[in-house]
């Protein structure tokens, strides 16, 4: 299945059935009366989150979501069937943004949740309405509201406990398959990775999702490489693995790299909490391990953790660590979410 994680796609909800002018004709009947029924209701858009899905690629064939129509009400009070629904089935981390991609109509994080784009119009009244004491055969009906038609961006980030970034060939995508379930894409060349993989980690008897993005280079926020595209989905991330790799000839510059485009990207997702790793030290010796580790701390201010992810060596030190931070966010969360004990 290909990866789509953005969208552009044209709804319009039903419109309401006109509503019906008619009169009661019976044998032996003479007054019978205005007996014209209302207009169906038109058809509502609804996005809603269904399980098993973790792409946008449906989108890219269909573009186009329209409800059905109501039907116009008929003769012998009766009312015209409502329009069908239609429902936008999306992956759990959808964000729906209005058509200047910037204005958030509805973020869509978990299963069965959904949301009402566009209402259907109403039905149009029957002359049946219209009767009064001094109106006994009106012969006016009301039409049917029309529907509400716009365009909207459907953006995927996707729902990770940990993310991982780096420069192509850091190493991301041999960590994530070699701590997970997951099989990225792994060679010895740059960009390997063109679209975000995820996988479940186990640590200590417990799991968290890892997402792993296409690595970034410098410039990513002006367009060049890949861009920095993928990094909205390492915005609901809770800790972030920043690697670096130690055969580098500059591995402080490689550092600065990425923590600039963080930082240019977007505020929220620099300021959350980051691990440092320093990979593939089994490339290296153990003064140039040493040397290494004592410039990365000096340049990032924090502890940074020597690993290779090929051999294992230090990977389960790393993983400790992310999960730390994972259950000191969900602990937090969990004493927001807790109401307040009642005191009378």
């Amino acid at each position: 299945m290909k990866f789509l994680d953005l969208a552009k796609v044209t709804i319009r909800s039903g419109s309401g059935g006109n509503g019906c002018v008619s009169f009661r004709r019976e044998k032996y009947i003479e007054f019978g009366g205005p007996d014209g029924g209302d207009g169906g209701t038109g058809g509502d858009v609804w996005a809603e989150v269904v399980p098993a899905l973790n792409t946008l690629i449906d989108f890219r064939y269909q573009q186009h979501f329209f409800a059905g129509n109501g039907v116009p009400g008929m003769g012998k009070q009766r009312t015209g069937k409502d329009g069908e629904d239609i429902i936008l089935r999306v992956p759990a981390g959808t964000e729906i943004l209005e058509e200047d991609g910037e204005t958030v109509i509805a973020d869509l994080t978990e299963e069965g949740e959904r949301v009402l784009l566009a209402k259907g119009g109403n039905g149009g009244w029957g002359n049946l309405h219209f009767k009064s004491s001094t109106n006994q055969a009106p012969r006016r009906s009301n039409p049917g509201q029309e529907g509400v038609e716009r365009m909207i961006w459907l953006r995927l980030k996707l729902i990770a406990d940990a993310g991982l970034a780096g420069l192509p060939n850091a190493g991301k995508s041999t960590f994530l398959a070699a701590t997970s379930n997951a099989r990225p894409k792994i060679a010895d060349y740059p960009f390997t990775t063109l679209h975000p993989n995820l996988g479940v980690v186990g640590v200590d008897g417990r799991e968290f999702v890892m997402a792993d993005i296409p690595g970034l280079i410098e410039g990513a926020s002006e367009g060049r490489g890949l861009g920095d595209q993928f990094l909205g989905h390492i915005e609901r991330c809770s800790v972030l693995l920043h690697l670096v790799d130690g055969t580098s000839e500059d591995v402080t510059e490689d550092f600065r790299i990425i923590d600039n485009e963080l930082k240019l990207y977007s505020e929220i997702v620099y300021n959350k909490p980051r691990i440092v790793g320093l990979n593939k030290i089994d490339a290296l010796t153990e003064e140039e391990q040493a040397e290494r580790i004592a410039a990365l701390e000096e340049v990032s201010g924090a502890r940074v953790y020597p690993l290779s992810a090929a051999t294992s060596s230090g990977v389960m030190q790393v993983l400790r660590a992310i999960w730390t931070e994972i259950a000191a966010q969900r602990a937090e969360a969990a004493a927001e979410e807790e109401p307040e004990p009642w005191r009378p």
